[in-house]
């Protein structure tokens, strides 16, 4: 609140000067030689690009627009290698020295997190992305940072963690998908590596409760050593850390699976499949390639993996797609995938390089159950005299005479149905006759409160109509089982007050019915 404009004129026609990549290399350089290794943030408010020094993405020039996804696609993006080699030197440096780097970029256009993201990702420090710095979104979402622990007044931020892995000699770490870097250590490591590889060792400049990493294994050959049906594979996960108040801490997982051989035993590998987890790690390992690899197939990718998941552990008469069926714990997989497909953490239509890589680098960060708000988002339906209810997320869900309440992790959205937000704009809801009305007005708006208490950063709340320009948010986001190109679905008409959504997608049906009909043909 303290902070004003500055005064320092601009002319006509050109962007102020900032030297943000400048101020970086000082601020870790000050705490490299005051505070190495003693656990530290440096944070960055970013109020517009880095447009002169080291690390500028733009000029001065407002007739030059910032870099967009085509523009990197065809290698038009001039300062977009330089700026990221530069910011990356400084994240390893920021690393090595325990420094979390905080960037917090609030504009109306792009501030150069592209480039800058190797600052966060590398150091597990907090990215946030808004509109202003005047929003109370903000200043929430800042508040949260400096969040203490119940009943205690040490903050949940600790510093300097590291998480080590030990396996028995079948099992080889392929690596690691997170906010960390390698502490190269030396240990049973596959050749085919995941993200951070070569190590079974990673360090973290800081860590909260919410922070995880996707660590992924690979069994070794089995031709020299066979595993016995009375061996367990066992793993143990060592994780070090400074607490707020000067503490050491240390904290051991140990965990452990029966091997068993899949073609003799798919039960037991069908038992213990966890489709939420599963999906959350595929995610994590799509958008690395979509991220770092710059992997233009990644979606095929993805598909073919999908397909021989389902040509593996279906249950099916070979070329008949009508007797395909995967069993429960599998059954809402291919579902997960299908959003992840159309969600911004692979889609980039309508999303700049910095929206982009925000989206992406909480996906890489957050535990299983925002990960999966993210991929799929949940939604729920309000209705006179009825309790909430979940619903599908499909467009057959949107109705006249209901409240929506959904949660995507970034948005919280309550949509009006056009005969709810008729009744409310006349005030019937103010009647004493009507208070199952203003009842069923209140409820989500309390259960979204709810929501965004525990949420960080604090999602934008949205609260909209049918038909406005608000509720794209949730058209967006929806199965579109009725477009304008369908007469019903899922036996429904346009003439029971279903909402078509006007977009070229297939729907999850159609998806569906292809994945069966692949799944059930030649193995690939």
């Amino acid at each position: 609140d303290q902070f004003v404009p500055d005064p320092w004129p601009i002319p006509e026609g050109k962007r102020p000067l900032r030297c943000s990549g400048a101020a970086f290399s000082v601020g870790i350089s000050l705490l490299e030689a005051a505070y190495s290794g003693m656990g530290c943030r440096l944070m960055m408010f970013q109020a517009g690009p880095c447009s002169v020094g080291p690390g500028n993405v733009v000029n001065d020039e407002l007739r030059e627009p910032i870099r967009s996804h085509d523009d990197l696609w065809k290698d038009k993006a001039k300062y977009t290698r330089k700026a990221t080699k530069f910011y990356e030197n400084l994240s390893k440096r920021a690393a090595s020295a325990g420094v979390a780097v905080d960037v917090f970029a609030c504009f109306q256009d792009q501030t150069g997190l592209f480039e800058m993201k190797s600052l966060s990702n590398s150091t597990a420090g907090h990215l946030v992305m808004g509109d202003s710095f005047n929003t109370s979104l903000f200043r929430q979402t800042y508040q949260k940072v400096f969040g203490t622990k119940e009943g205690s007044p040490l903050l949940k931020m600790s510093f300097n963690a590291s998480v080590e892995v030990k396996s028995v000699r079948e099992l080889k770490v392929m690596g690691a998908i997170g906010p960390c870097v390698s502490a190269n250590k030396k240990g049973p490591v596959s050749d085919n590596e995941i993200g951070i590889g070569g190590t079974t060792c990673w360090n973290l400049c800081t860590i909260d409760p919410s922070t995880t990493l996707g660590i992924f294994f690979e069994v070794a050959s089995q031709q020299a050593n066979q595993p016995t049906a009375n061996r367990m594979g066992v793993v143990q996960f060592i994780t070090r850390y400074t607490s707020a108040d000067g503490m050491s801490h240390i904290r051991v997982t140990t965990t452990g699976r029966n091997f068993v051989d899949p073609k003799e035993h798919p039960e037991f590998i069908k038992g213990g499949f966890d489709q939420e987890a599963s999906a959350v790690l595929m995610a994590r390992v799509a958008v690395h390639k979509a991220e770092v690899d710059e992997n233009p197939d990644v979606l095929k990718w993805l598909d073919k993996m999908l397909i021989r998941l389902c040509q593996k552990y279906g249950n099916y008469v070979a070329s008949d797609p009508a007797s395909f069926v995967l069993a429960d714990n599998f059954s809402l997989y291919p579902q997960f995938m299908f959003h992840l497909r159309r969600s911004p953490f692979l889609q980039v239509f309508n999303n700049s390089p910095d929206e982009s890589t925000y989206y992406r680098n909480k996906l890489l960060r957050e535990h299983t159950q925002n990960s999966i708000i993210m991929i799929q988002p949940i939604l729920y339906s309000y209705s006179l005299g009825n309790p909430p209810r979940p619903v599908l997320l499909d467009a057959t869900s949107i109705e006249k005479d209901k409240i929506l309440l959904m949660d995507t992790f970034f948005h919280v959205v309550i949509y009006h149905g056009d005969t709810i937000g008729t009744w409310r704009d006349k005030g019937y809801q103010n009647q004493p006759e009507y208070e199952s009305l203003k009842n069923m007005l209140e409820a989500p708006s309390a259960d979204a409160k709810e929501i965004m208490v525990g949420r960080f950063p604090m999602p934008r709340y949205i609260v909209c109509d049918e038909g406005g320009s608000q509720a794209r948010f949730l058209l967006f986001k929806v199965n579109p089982s009725l477009t304008h190109n369908t007469t019903f679905g899922w036996g429904q008409t346009q003439s029971e007050g279903s909402t078509f959504i006007l977009t070229d997608d297939v729907s999850l049906q159609v998806f569906m019915e292809h994945l069966k009909k692949l799944s059930t043909a030649n193995q690939i």
